[in-house]
């Protein structure tokens, strides 16, 4: 089960990794699309790490479509996380200080599907969302999204 750790510096303690992470509206602008994870059951936004050879685009829409079997567009660059106070780790003793790009995508194709990476998927609002078991960088990320600054966050 991938979890995290939090503490000064932490980060150093692990692998420097690439991810990205996509906010995607309902119709309206009031709903944000969100998977449970089936390694911890936590909730999060669709994404993952970029893999070589791959750009940061292209990152973004492989990981939406293996955890969410949409395909989307990338609409704006949210922000760029880099927490050095935050460790991801894994059951397998892999570790990494994650450097995260967040866009805003929008889909344009397919129905929202579950894969052997989601057990759930759907729309929620800000005030449903602040109820539910999160992963904590993704709190931070939905609320820049919600900001609907269209300057990038660099953290």
């Amino acid at each position: 089960m991938a979890s995290y750790l939090f503490g000064d510096r932490i980060g150093r303690e692990g692998q420097l990794a690439l991810t990205t992470s996509v906010v995607i509206f309902d119709a309206v602008h009031e709903k944000i699309l969100l998977t449970r994870r089936s390694d911890n059951g936590r909730w999060c936004l669709p994404g993952g790490h970029m893999e070589a050879g791959e750009s940061v685009s292209e990152a973004c829409i492989r990981e939406t479509w293996e955890e969410t079997g949409l395909r989307i567009s990338l609409n704006r660059l949210i922000g760029i996380y880099s927490n050095p106070h935050v460790l991801l780790t894994y059951p397998d003793s892999n570790r990494y200080h994650m450097v995260n790009i967040c866009f805003e995508g929008e889909i344009v194709a397919g129905e929202p599907g579950l894969s052997d990476e989601t057990t759930e998927i759907g729309y929620f609002t800000p005030k449903e969302i602040a109820r539910m078991d999160i992963v904590e960088p993704h709190h931070e990320r939905i609320r820049d999204a919600l900001a609907q600054d269209n300057v990038p966050i660099i953290h």
